[in-house]
């Protein structure tokens, strides 16, 4: 701007005009200088204004009574944090109750399943007097796992395999390893590997199942094994 009010001088003094002209003169002039395109497209306009208000207003915010940002600046990140605490609240719901308590599920090496463990036993029978050994070994091995779970002696988590559970059993229960770690591979091989599965397999099963139940356990051995 100053460069052009300095050519709007030059020129006139090459045209030989004045260059002590009276008031109103220099002011017609300056402002015939500032009504040129290049001027007023230099102009702010009213967002680059209200831009400026706010920048202004946002950092008037983060400026303690004596130029510090601390405390202010701490208040603005604790209400930021509830905002997103409230809004989470309100877009997701309240947090899930672990779902075992919440409507007595519990998962079993892959499924989601209500039964008891004499409801899975009655179910194993079934499928077994139809000759179904695939869905007789399978409820019959889950059939082991939700009794020991139900006695505490084992807990069964969510995405626990039938070979891990077969290790924490034996832990808890020595004498019955071997037994364990193949009534596991037969689950395995019956629900992951497609095969049919045995009347043999399937009777293992249930001898195991019957010897644990009849398993008495010490209790710190059995709050051991639970954790």
């Amino acid at each position: 701007m100053t460069v052009g009010l300095l050519s709007a001088f030059v020129a006139l003094v090459r045209a030989d005009v004045p260059v002590d002209p009276s008031s109103p003169d220099a002011r017609q002039w300056i402002g015939d200088e500032l009504a040129k395109p290049e001027y007023q497209t230099a102009k702010p306009t009213w967002f680059d204004l209200a831009s400026k208000a706010v920048q202004d207003w946002i950092a008037s915010l983060f400026q303690g009574p004596g130029g510090s940002a601390g405390p202010v600046l701490l208040l603005a990140v604790v209400l930021v944090i509830a905002g997103l605490i409230v809004a989470a609240f309100f877009i997701f719901g309240r947090p899930r109750i672990n779902r075992r308590t919440a409507d007595g599920r519990r998962s079993l090496f892959g499924d989601d399943d209500t039964r008891t463990a004499a409801q899975l036993r009655r179910s194993a029978a079934a499928a077994a007097s139809a000759g179904d050994w695939v869905q007789a070994i399978e409820e019959q091995f889950r059939a082991v796992a939700q009794g020991l779970d139900e006695r505490t002696i084992v807990t069964v988590s969510p995405g626990t395999t039938a070979n891990e559970f077969a290790h924490r059993a034996a832990s808890a229960v020595p004498a019955e390893r071997e037994r364990l770690l193949a009534a596991a591979r037969a689950f395995d091989d019956v629900r992951y590997l497609e095969r049919q599965g045995t009347e043999a397999q399937y009777q293992h099963l249930v001898a195991l199942d019957q010897s644990l139940q009849d398993a008495r356990l010490p209790s710190p051995m059995r709050a051991e094994a639970a954790r």
